[in-house]
């Protein structure tokens, strides 16, 4: 659901006048008011974040049958998926799916393990239909969603299975099948003793063997297919260049994440500085520029179908909010950097970076689930790339010149808006700002950013909300629009969108550490919770999930902050 600035039946819109502490250096964001031309070549849709479940841990998480899925689950999912008009992008693959058996008689639960004595990042599984009727069952409850499911590539010579697998996923899922993915890290399969001395030379004609055998089966009518899924030693330019890219893939994609803790915790997985700086995280999205490019400019979307802090189920540091912001920064620089959807990955109970656990592996029915920091990550996304117009294009700003910079503690990110009804290039299309303050590991203070006016026509006070926790070692005091995310993923407070008058530029105070999201164009939107429909704005539909949603209007906001204005000027923090 999203609100215009006049529909605020339910809300009280209050000025916030916010007076410069002369001891906090001031950064002036230059945010032009049409993007650059390098950052058009993509713009991503509004379910730009998606999340990404390993098969083996999935039953634990989404519940073991149709008639027993999580109400935890059914919270943190819907609350993602209210925040945008498309699709919640699912993901459910992994090594796990690379190295499961699809049984289509068994359907008295979703999947067991096979081997106990697999090693922790790998573990094997039986499943049936079930997978994919839990999966619909959550789309109807917590709202739709579009799937990606994984297709092993580990024995291309008996591919029996992998045909089942994909007619079973196209019969039980229909139209919210989104893609299925060709095999998983490929380029991994030598390192972890799966194939004998692979490379991408074995890898293209069995590549092309199931494609066959799959056309054959008419799997393959219609684009459906992702891949190479890369993650580590391949690049991707390689990998099409080889002749991926004229085999009629819908998307392209890689998995990556900065560190591992594949044996063991050290110095590089637990070193939360390296995550403080924005330096880093271009650093880190920047893997596979040319291949990702190369696939725009064949108009192929590419995906990063898992990231998080550190493979191999996390370290020390991974549920903080410093990850939070990292996730943030990283999803937000892959779209600049031509990527079209990214997926936090999540898995089995305990492991560090997850977005949420049940209270064991053995109970997830029951309450009291655990909300993980990078929760907040996928919320702040959600409503970051949110349009009600249609697509957004994001690029970095470089502020205080932190792209190059490692000494540099902030990040500003300018997203504009693609209206595809609109064919004015010239036009000032600034939709939305991030401003991020890491601080450092050590201390953060507020960090106070200049800005620019609206756009002309738009109204001249700008809305933001407010990221923030006490260190970036913080655990669970953290705040996103004044909410906090209760166990069970449920949202507790009352959501809160400070306002500020802004008609010649003004200044955003970000507290350390923390994240600001500010509305700026016409037909800007925030995602509010649910109140009753008001005339001012638009229902829109989606499986269980009702969304409101309108631009933003100057007259409405003006006569809102008229209400108040005559006495709450000087307050600081006012909020909606």
């Amino acid at each position: 659901m999203f609100i215009n600035s006049a529909a605020t039946a339910a809300f009280t819109l209050i000025s916030y006048s916010f007076t410069l502490i002369p001891s906090v250096h001031s950064i002036t964001v230059t945010f032009p008011n049409i993007p650059p031309q390098n950052a058009t070549m993509n713009a991503v849709a509004d379910n730009f974040l998606g999340v990404s479940y390993e098969l083996s841990s999935f039953d634990t998480l989404w519940g073991k049958t149709a008639d027993a899925v999580p109400e935890a689950m059914q919270n943190y999912m819907s609350n993602l998926n209210m925040r945008t008009t498309n699709s919640l992008r699912i993901r459910v693959g992994g090594n796990a799916m690379d190295g499961s058996t699809y049984v289509p008689t068994m359907t008295d639960q979703m999947l067991v393990l096979t081997d106990p004595d697999a090693y922790f990042n790998d573990q094997p599984t039986n499943f049936g239909p079930v997978l994919f009727d839990v999966m619909n069952t959550m789309a109807e409850k917590a709202g739709q969603m579009q799937f990606i499911i994984g297709l092993s590539m580990r024995d291309p010579s008996n591919d029996t299975n992998v045909i089942q697998l994909s007619q079973a996923a196209e019969s039980k899922l229909g139209s919210r099948l989104d893609a299925m993915l060709l095999g998983n890290e490929p380029d991994l399969y030598a390192g972890h003793g799966e194939r004998e001395a692979y490379n991408i030379s074995a890898y293209i004609p069995e590549i092309a063997q199931v494609m066959n055998d799959m056309r054959g089966q008419s799997l393959l009518d219609k684009p459906i297919l992702g891949g190479p899924t890369v993650c580590c030693s391949w690049s991707l330019g390689d990998v099409l260049n080889a002749g991926l890219k004229d085999d009629g893939y819908k998307y392209f994609s890689i998995q990556h994440y900065p560190n591992n803790a594949c044996s063991g915790l050290n110095a590089q997985n637990t070193n939360m500085s390296y995550y403080l700086s924005h330096t880093n995280a271009h650093s880190f999205t920047s893997w596979n520029a040319d291949g990702i490019n190369l696939a725009k400019s064949l108009g192929t979307p590419v995906l990063l179908t898992e990231y998080n802090s550190v493979s191999c189920g996390g370290s020390n540091i991974s549920n903080t909010f410093g990850m939070t912001l990292w996730a943030i920064d990283a999803g937000l620089q892959s779209a600049a950097q031509n990527v079209s959807a990214v997926y936090i990955h999540t898995r089995e109970y305990g492991v560090t970076y997850n977005l949420f656990d049940p209270p064991s592996s053995k109970n997830s029915l029951d309450p009291d689930w655990r909300t993980g920091t990078m929760y907040y990550a996928a919320l702040f996304l959600s409503e970051a790339t949110s349009s009600s117009t249609g697509e957004t294009i994001v690029a970095d700003l470089n502020v205080n010149n932190s792209i190059y910079s490692s000494s540099a503690t902030v990040a500003a990110y300018g997203l504009w808006s693609v209206n595809n009804n609109n064919t004015n290039s010239s036009s000032d299309t600034r939709n939305k700002l991030v401003l991020i303050n890491f601080g450092t590991n050590t201390s953060a203070s507020t960090q106070l950013f200049e800005i620019s006016a609206p756009p002309s026509g738009s109204s001249t006070t700008i809305q933001y909300r407010v990221l923030s926790a006490p260190s970036v070692f913080e655990d669970l005091d953290i705040s996103w629009a004044n909410q906090t995310v209760l166990r069970n993923g449920l949202l507790d407070g009352t959501q809160e969108t400070r306002t500020m008058e802004c008609a010649s530029g003004c200044t955003i105070e970000v507290p350390g550490p923390g994240a600001v999201l500010v509305l700026l164009g016409e037909g800007s939107v925030f995602y509010i919770d649910p109140e009753p429909t008001d005339s001012s704005s638009n229902d829109v539909q989606n499986g269980g999930v009702q969304r409101r949603f309108g631009s933003t209007s100057s007259s409405g906001v003006v006569a809102c902050v008229m209400v108040v204005v005559g006495f709450m000027v000087g307050v600081v923090g006012g909020f909606v």
